[in-house]
């Protein structure tokens, strides 16, 4: 826009369906909705957002609401606000995007390709390290945990929300079982990344391949305390978990 501001079909496309929603107060719910819209690319780097006064009048909120939604989107590097000057969307880089948060607004649309690559290249980077770590250091409580996990994975299936909150718990425990203070600051940012990625990939279509077996492989090795065939087995599990995702993609463009 040369203006730098949004479209108004598109700031009223971001904007509907503002609602408080089961237990959010009305400042997340804003901070939601325009977190997803900057994510969206619905406002891109450098646009201006509506002003504090005209944005509460088109909402029917609250100043103040609006201002704490501000606060959150700029304790996440999305935006920066200046006097006179307004609140600008912020450059891409600047986007704390590992935020649990963050992430969700991100899959709340169509993620970028490119996006769901760079994390599962971080997960690949990441994963494999743990569980060969994992391997290395698990306790009886650790291994306790991974079996539950898998356990309510079986149960449940990837297909609804108890099972991916299995998984996610799955991944956390590997992560946990690393023993590394440094690896687990990115246990809440990696479990976010495993959930919205897997819970993406069925949106389109069924999950073509059963992914179960892949998590299992990575806990026999933990447990059997093989450190080198617990990182293979997670960086296969990650590669193959990239490749169903990148299909779930070009099925939601296709269709």
């Amino acid at each position: 826009m040369a203006d730098g501001s949004a479209a108004p079909a598109d700031r009223e496309e971001a904007l509907r369906g503002l609602g408080r929603g089961p237990g959010r107060r009305l400042h997340g719910a804003i901070a939601h909705k325009l977190g997803t819209a900057i994510l969206s690319g619905q406002y891109q780097p450098g646009d201006i957002l509506s002003g504090e006064v005209a944005f509460a009048e088109e909402l029917k909120v609250s100043r103040s609401a609006y201002r704490e939604a501000i606060q959150v989107l700029t304790a996440k590097g999305l935006v920066a606000s200046r006097p006179k000057a307004g609140t600008r969307v912020l450059p891409r880089e600047r986007w704390n995007l590992l935020d649990p948060e963050v992430l969700a607004w991100a899959f709340a649309g169509e993620p970028d390709l490119q996006f769901v690559r760079d994390l599962f290249e971080l997960r690949a980077v990441v994963e494999p390290a743990a569980a060969r770590l994992a391997a290395q250091r698990r306790d009886k409580a650790d291994l306790k945990a991974m079996r539950d996990a898998l356990a309510a994975m079986r149960r449940h299936t990837l297909t609804n929300d108890a099972g991916r909150a299995a998984d996610r718990d799955f991944h956390d425990a590997i992560l946990r079982a690393s023993h590394n203070a440094a690896l687990l600051v990115l246990s809440a940012s990696i479990g976010a990344a495993v959930h919205w990625t897997t819970q993406f990939k069925q949106r389109a279509r069924e999950l073509p391949r059963n992914p179960i077996p892949d998590h299992a492989r990575v806990y026999d090795a933990i447990a059997d305390g093989d450190g080198d065939a617990a990182a293979q087995a997670m960086g296969v599990l990650v590669q193959l978990a990239l490749e169903d995702t990148a299909s779930a993609i070009e099925a939601a463009v296709q269709g």
